[in-house]
């Protein structure tokens, strides 16, 4: 594992896992392996159901497809290397195969804050413009919003591990962490590293406030057209429609929040309770969205009744 250069004395970092837990490990396995497994199935059932009905053909869906997807490669590049540490105690991961899980987590994360930025401007458009809906939000629009979103999240995150390289790693090689994660590698260089960590925050910080002050933007504006609306079932209607994508937002941001906080100035908490909500964060959103949204929307609801059962008779008048 020893490696004798000068940029750093190791080939491999060795993850803990969860530390102060290392006893529960095969426990605390089961619900990563379910997680993981629903995280699967729940997307992949999602996307089906839209690509063999044709009334989801709609840019709300689209969205939908594209958030599963991105959830699938989130746990997928988080969950079979923590599985393997509580299943194998296969702890040591290659140097450069760290930068690369790390490079892909915060990648992804921060195409699924774009995500949902997207489907806010959907359901805006939606509920504020419904008669210019399908001209406005058309598929090449889409596939142009999905596009930038992953061109800023490569863009933004490639400095990342690139800053990494620079910084000699000398005797410190062990990363209290359950995956590769940016500040966790960071803190163990033997340099400063005063221009990593203030890039780190500053792409945290404005992904977060810019995301976060367009989708409130976008709910202001649908509120105030809702509560124009003279009907109360056409407001309910209305507010039903963007039930699931203020859930999704709810179990994204929040866990995201609090262990970008506690990481940073959460000096009391202890690091097991840190490390299982960073956990969470990656882990519970991507199960948790396919049930959001085969629960709170009608139509794919109905869709995804009529394929296990096939011989009931569900409603078939969509609307956007």
């Amino acid at each position: 594992m020893i490696k004798n250069t000068t940029e750093r004395s190791f080939s491999a970092f060795f993850l803990v896992g969860i530390p102060g837990l290392e006893a529960f490990h095969y426990w605390l396995s089961i619900p990563v392996f379910l997680l993981y497994i629903m995280t699967l199935l729940g997307n992949a059932l999602i996307i089906l159901t839209v690509k063999l009905e044709p009334t989801l053909h709609q840019p709300m869906f689209y969205f939908l497809c594209m958030l599963g997807l991105n959830d699938v490669a989130i746990a997928s590049a988080t969950a079979p290397k923590m599985l393997s540490i509580f299943w194998l105690d296969t702890h040591l991961i290659a140097f450069d195969e760290c930068l690369a899980q790390m490079y892909f987590i915060h990648t992804f994360c921060i195409i699924e804050s774009a995500l949902l930025v997207s489907m806010a401007f959907d359901r805006y458009v939606a509920i504020c413009h419904p008669l210019h809906y399908t001209t406005i939000l058309t598929n090449p629009l889409v596939i142009r919003m999905g596009l930038a979103g992953a061109a800023r999240a490569i863009i933004m995150v490639l400095p990342c591990p690139l800053l990494i390289l620079r910084l000699p790693y000398c005797t410190k090689y062990i990363i209290k962490h359950a995956y590769c994660e940016h500040m966790a590698i960071v803190k163990l260089a033997c340099a400063n590293t005063l221009i990593n960590r203030a890039y780190g925050i500053c792409v945290a910080l404005s992904v977060m406030i810019l995301d976060l002050t367009l989708i409130t933007i976008s709910y202001i504006k649908i509120l105030q057209a809702v509560f124009r609306l003279s009907s109360k079932d056409a407001r309910t209607k209305a507010l039903g429609t963007c039930a699931a994508h203020v859930s999704t937002i709810l179990v994204s941001y929040i866990p995201a929040l609090f262990s970008f906080l506690t990481h940073r100035i959460g000096k009391k908490v202890p690091p097991s309770i840190h490390i299982i909500f960073a956990s969470v964060y990656l882990l519970v959103p991507p199960t948790v969205n396919p049930l959001i949204y085969g629960v709170k929307t009608k139509q794919i609801r109905d869709r995804v009744m009529e394929l296990f059962c096939p011989n009931q008779k569900y409603g078939k008048h969509y609307d956007s």
